[in-house]
């Protein structure tokens, strides 16, 4: 019979557990909208693309809100909690890096075009929507591949070895 061992939970498995999270969930949702949500957007008519896509924003901001503070957070925590362990710190560091990039390019990338999608839908296509719409496909694949690399880092960052239970 096999008998279960449970340690401690120290503040360096909790902030494990937290960014693994946060970025993972960051990390799939963005996935998920590249390779999916978007493929959609292609084969509807561009009325149904644009209201989707509005009430798409209207309704997931706060939710990737909330999920880029938690991974940009985590990225601290990790990084304070592996700050002994030089090679741990580096890549806590990375990936909190590339957190902060997820986020800048967000804020300063998609969002802007977010609001110009919106106004679409008021007083009717810009003469260059397709372009902008390219533009914001762009800023989310580089968006994509910056929250996925947070969380491979993290991966990395997790002990390799865990407890001997084998006793």
């Amino acid at each position: 019979m096999k008998v279960l061992y449970f340690r401690k939970i120290t503040r360096k498995d909790a902030s494990i557990v937290f960014a693994l999270l946060a970025n993972g969930l960051l990390a799939g949702a963005f996935f998920y909208a590249n390779f999916n949500v978007l493929a959609t957007f292609q084969e509807v008519p561009v009325d149904v693309h644009l209201s989707f896509r509005v009430a798409l924003m209207k309704h997931n901001s706060l939710t990737m809100q909330l999920l880029m503070a938690a991974a940009i957070i985590s990225g601290f925590l990790l990084t304070w909690t592996n700050w002994q362990n030089r090679s741990g710190r580096i890549l806590a560091l990375l990936a909190l890096i590339l957190s902060l990039a997820t986020f800048g390019i967000t804020r300063f990338g998609n969002v802007p075009i977010n609001q110009e999608i919106r106004s679409w839908l008021v007083n009717g296509l810009s003469s260059n929507w397709m372009a902008r719409l390219q533009v914001w496909d762009n800023y989310h694949m580089l968006r994509t591949i910056t929250a996925i690399g947070s969380f491979l880092i993290i991966v990395i960052v997790v002990p390799k070895k865990l407890p001997d239970t084998s006793g």
